[in-house]
């Protein structure tokens, strides 16, 4: 499944030259050398934006109206998915993968957390979000992620605000009939601020939990949870929370000094009681 998955990618961005792109265009190459079409496409890390969010208004399955702040009431960290439900192949593989990671992780969209998946085209309708969350739901096998798993559609312009305040730079091909777009997961702070972003189509579940418990600093997980936190951080380079060596060695260094603390005063403790 894996390989077939990297296969369908790989062909994929010979015609969308850049769909996978983690950075902006600009950042990896002169405008001039990006085929009209596609400048525009990719994503620009924007960690720590505030996302306008009593400002965007998004239908949610059932064709309520709802803000996009309704989703971050609870005082936990949302993860956003930026797809299209008519997608031939990238979105499909980046949900899959989402719910792969979800079926390794023992914490539920709902509970610790909330997931929307927001589709970035216009004239997709809520019945076809409902069908779609219906689909990832029962693959995922836990109906009580119904409360924590929106599939949500909306306008052209409130789509175009969200995507710029994430980042998320996409372009419809008029001759493919179809959106370039790159693939992450926005792990965004219980305030609605942009704390990480995970790239790709499938993503670690340690990745996953740390990414969630840096976003709600701590509040949600247990303490080990928030030690990993410590002792790992993220690395733009590898685009994976990598052990950091200087809290490794800070941690180390305090077990060692209580180390040698608890043995010295059990020493001196003997040496008191012969001396008495």
């Amino acid at each position: 499944m894996f390989l077939l998955r990297v296969i369908a990618v790989s062909i994929g961005t010979v015609w969308m030259a850049g769909t996978l792109a983690w950075a902006s265009p600009s950042e990896d190459a002169p405008s001039s050398s990006i085929p009209s079409a596609l400048q525009g496409v990719g994503i620009t890390e924007k960690l720590g934006n505030q996302i306008p969010l009593d400002r965007l208004k998004f239908k949610n399955e059932q064709g309520q109206e709802v803000l996009l702040s309704s989703y971050f009431s609870q005082g936990k960290p949302v993860v956003v998915a930026m797809v299209y439900y008519e997608c031939p192949s990238l979105c499909n593989f980046l949900l899959n993968g989402l719910t792969d990671t979800l079926k390794a992780f023992e914490w539920v969209p709902g509970k610790q957390f909330q997931v929307l998946a927001v589709s970035i085209n216009p004239t997709e309708t809520p019945e076809l979000a409902q069908k779609k969350k219906a689909s990832y739901i029962a693959s995922y096998g836990k109906p009580e992620a119904t409360q924590g798993w929106h599939f949500l559609t909306g306008a052209e312009s409130q789509i175009q605000i969200l995507a710029q305040e994430l980042g998320f730079g996409f372009k419809y091909d008029e001759k493919e009939k179809q959106y370039a777009h790159g693939a992450a997961l926005f792990v965004l702070t219980p305030e609605g601020k942009l704390s990480r972003i995970l790239y790709g189509i499938e993503f670690k579940p340690r990745d996953f939990r740390l990414a969630l418990v840096e976003a709600a600093s701590g509040t949600i997980g247990s303490v080990v949870d928030r030690f990993l936190l410590f002792c790992y951080r993220y690395d733009a380079t590898l685009r994976t929370y990598s052990v950091y060596l200087f809290n490794v060695m800070r941690v180390a260094g305090a077990v060692t000094a209580l180390a040698l603390i608890v043995v010295f005063g059990w020493v001196w403790r003997r040496q008191w009681r012969a001396q008495a």
